[in-house]
């Protein structure tokens, strides 16, 4: 029996859940790469002091080297997961942009009485795909509309903060003061990956929302289609 083609509200629910799994995926990584780089922090852990000796590897009087090779793996261990946590970092917070703007997307496409089978994004010069725009009007009767709002005021905070920052960053001189100014925008920045997931999911249940009419008259119609099928057949 021939597999009943996906309905495109199926299918644009499902590249909106998609966008979900994979920043889902980034923010455990990131977790996990903070936990790791927390274990070898300097300022909680206590370093043993044992000492090898090197032969063969003179030091500055000529004498066999020493090292302490707790403290050695320790230091390479940091430097490791703090890399890791760099770039989980950065690929958390474009996968949750890229599910916010997704998914708004969707809904927006949705209100405008489009019938998108999947979310669709431009592509950048590395080939690739750009974010959205973020903001979803339209959405008065909306339940979670206050929540959305704030949701997206929380974000918007969150990137104004980053290109703040960046201004000051970019100055030739900064002052204490505007360096003060500058860590604290950066650290409002950093908070840019989880207020995009935090969008997201309201979003998300913003494009269920927005999906209830086509879905039901999807269900109308093929309603009428299998009376209509019935209605055909020979009487027995």
């Amino acid at each position: 029996m021939p597999k009943t083609p996906t309905h495109w509200t199926e299918s644009l629910f499902d590249s909106v859940y998609s966008l979900y799994e994979t920043a889902r995926e980034y923010q455990l990584a990131h977790q996990l790469a903070q936990t790791q780089a927390a274990t070898v922090d300097f300022a909680r852990r206590v370093t043993h002091e044992g000492q090898i000796t090197l032969a063969g590897l003179p030091n500055g009087w000529g004498r066999d080297s020493t090292r302490t090779p707790h403290g050695q793996a320790l230091s390479g261990l940091h430097r490791l997961y703090s890399s890791l946590e760099s770039e989980t970092q950065s690929r958390y917070e474009e996968a949750a942009l890229l599910y916010a703007s997704g998914a708004a997307w969707a809904v927006r496409a949705v209100l405008r009485g489009e019938e998108p089978p999947r979310v669709v994004f431009q592509v950048d010069d590395h080939r690739d795909p750009c974010p959205h725009a973020l903001e979803i009007p339209g959405l008065d009767t909306y339940a979670e509309g206050p929540a959305l709002d704030a949701a997206y005021a929380a974000l918007v905070r969150c990137a104004q903060a980053a290109e703040y920052g960046e201004h000051l960053g970019d100055q030739d001189y900064v002052s204490d003061h505007e360096a003060g100014e500058m860590h604290r925008a950066w650290a409002v920045a950093d908070g840019t990956a989880n207020a995009a997931f935090a969008y997201g999911l309201i979003a998300q249940r913003a494009v269920s929302y927005v999906l209830i009419g086509p879905r039901r008259a999807r269900e109308t119609e093929l309603a009428l289609a299998r009376a209509a099928a019935q209605t055909d057949q020979p009487a027995q």
